[in-house]
């Protein structure tokens, strides 16, 4: 699962909603399909290898698979059972901010239908709503 090496403070602040539209990652840059966002909103590690292996075997050892996200932000967690208070809970997993437009991955290598099936077991596995783009 993707998730920084190292990162400055150990536990941030939750944040509200994801609202707007992105402003940059918005075009393909590096291959012929993407997947793009069209709402806002957290998308977790697991979230994205689902993804990735979903693609990665409908398409079949053919082509390449570019990730343009990476979930760097620290979501915590209580354990089961723990009375309230007593401070923040431990760092359980890494999600990522994503807004509107956000271009989530990247495809070449394939043919379009099987660029677009691939794209939709993908978005399946994702907590936005997304849309198929091509160059």
């Amino acid at each position: 699962m993707l998730m920084p090496r190292k990162v400055k403070f150990r536990k941030v602040q939750r944040g509200g909603e994801v609202r707007g539209v992105a402003a940059r990652g918005i075009e393909l840059s590096f291959g012929n399909y993407g997947l793009r966002t069209l709402g806002g909103g957290l998308i977790s590690s697991r979230q994205i290898e689902a993804a990735r292996r979903a693609m990665t075997r409908c398409i079949q050892r053919g082509g390449k698979v570019w990730i343009r996200i990476f979930p760097d932000k620290p979501m915590t967690k209580k354990g089961n059972e723990v009375p309230m208070g007593k401070g923040k809970g431990s760092v359980d997993h890494f999600v990522a901010k994503v807004q509107a437009g956000k271009v989530l991955f990247e495809m070449d290598g394939v043919a379009e239908n099987v660029a677009r099936d691939a794209m939709r077991l993908a978005s399946h596995k994702l907590g936005v709503k997304t849309k198929f783009i091509r160059k």
